[in-house]
């Protein structure tokens, strides 16, 4: 009987090449790529998440001063009005599209709307006098979200606003550009082109004016100084429109007025050529 030798080391070898060759025969490249993770695919976890093209959280046209206080939560600003106009009761715009929430805190932030933007942005509106819109509702940006007030532990009528993202606190942007945080405020200003209609400080809606010699005022108020006169019916751009002083003409009456983007001033809305005594489509101011 014929005794069987264990192979040789050479011939073991042999016999191993054979059975990967065979493998990979039958597997394949596309098999063994295929059990491989695709990182390309994922993102990079220290690529930032694009953010919205936030917009200040007043009206368009509206001029307003801004502070941080080093004992504020996160990287907060609080703002409050530059230019003539109450702080108290002036709309609070979302600075970005979004769903928005109602909170309240008495003894911190009082009432408060929350807006998550998606892609882990939010943005945060506190001490509003009272609520705009319900929980859960969708909002453009521009939109009016609540007015502002003093609700919980404020000492006067202020926006305080942030923006987060993934819940951390960042240095606020606005149209692309970094605000900077004075310790006070009248050192740095922010006029607003939220809800102007057309993106950008050249925003508004056309309207036509009737009438001659019409005087445009600094601002809605008989008494404001007169800024500018349109001599007969002009196209004008108005940015935004607000309560002042009733006027009376040709048997109407109305208080609004507009604020014109290229006159520098308002005129009573009786002189512009629509029927509705608030006009269509033009925010608050």
């Amino acid at each position: 009987m014929r005794r069987r030798h264990p192979l040789s080391a050479r011939s073991a070898l042999s016999w191993l090449s054979l059975l990967v060759a065979a493998l990979l025969a039958t597997t394949g490249p596309a098999a063994a790529s295929a059990q491989a993770p695709d990182r390309s695919a994922r993102p990079h976890q220290d690529t930032p998440l694009a953010a919205p093209n936030f917009k200040a959280p007043y009206p368009c046209g509206q001029r307003w001063t801004l502070s941080h206080h080093s004992a504020e939560v996160r990287r907060a600003l609080d703002f409050v009005r530059a230019d003539g106009g109450p702080t108290a009761g002036t709309p609070v715009l979302a600075s970005a599209a979004g769903t928005a929430t109602r909170m309240s805190q008495p003894s911190g932030a009082g009432n408060y709307i929350v807006i998550d933007h998606g892609a882990g942005w939010k943005t945060y509106y506190f001490h509003l006098a009272s609520y705009s819109v319900p929980s859960g509702a969708s909002v453009g940006q521009g939109q009016q979200i609540g007015v502002t007030g003093s609700s919980g532990n404020s000492s006067g009528a202020h926006i305080h606003y942030e923006q987060l993202l993934n819940g951390v606190g960042q240095n606020i942007v606005v149209n692309g550009a970094g605000l900077p945080y004075p310790s006070q405020y009248n050192q740095s200003y922010l006029t607003s082109d939220n809800g102007c209609g057309g993106g950008g400080g050249g925003g508004g809606s056309a309207f036509r004016t009737w009438g001659s010699d019409i005087r445009v005022r600094a601002d809605a108020y008989l008494d404001s100084a007169v800024v500018n006169v349109l001599a007969g019916p002009t196209d004008v751009t108005v940015v935004c429109q607000k309560q002042g002083s009733t006027v009376t003409a040709d048997g109407h009456t109305n208080n609004w007025w507009s604020k014109l983007r290229d006159q520098g001033g308002f005129i009573s809305n009786i002189y512009i050529d629509h029927p509705a005594a608030q006009l269509p489509g033009v925010p608050v101011c």
